[in-house]
């Protein structure tokens, strides 16, 4: 369905129908990950920190994983102590700078992320209109969009 029809509003041009369609299709790819994400209990921050955790070879710092977040707006220290509170980190003091906090995944994190992995088969799925070469495409245009080479 066209962005007119779905919000039913006209635009003033293409670069603005093009802004709007951007901000309302976060929302709804947004919105389709929560589903995900409310299978574990996780807050997408929850699910970001656990991911950038399991790809990492080393303890990581709140400012580590802040660099690395896809929401660069969080609160990571608190995103951090609500997931020692459920066992999904763990947390200890630097050794070498003890202003830091190194965080680690703990095996229940693990556990959770990768029974989330079950099912990335649905977050794929918001896609599925897309071939492959589109899909090319439009991560193209978002860098684009962003400035990024």
């Amino acid at each position: 369905m066209s962005i007119e029809r779905e919000i039913k509003s006209k635009f003033r041009n293409e670069h603005h129908k093009a802004s709007v369609n951007l901000l309302y299709t976060c929302n709804w790819l947004q919105e389709q990950l929560k589903k995900h994400f409310d299978r574990g209990g996780l807050t997408n921050q929850q699910y970001n920190i656990l991911r950038i955790l399991r790809g990492s070879d080393a303890p990581l710092s709140t400012l580590k994983i802040r660099e690395r977040m896809l929401d660069k707006m969080s609160d990571t220290s608190r995103i951090v102590d609500r997931m020692v509170a459920k066992g999904l980190v763990d947390k200890k003091a630097n050794t070498i700078d003890k202003r830091l906090v190194d965080i680690t995944i703990a095996q229940k994190g693990l556990e959770l992320i990768n029974w989330l992995d079950n099912f990335s088969g649905d977050v794929d799925g918001t896609m599925q209109n897309l071939s492959d070469e589109e899909v090319k495409l439009l991560n193209n245009l978002l860098d684009k969009v962003r400035d990024i080479e």
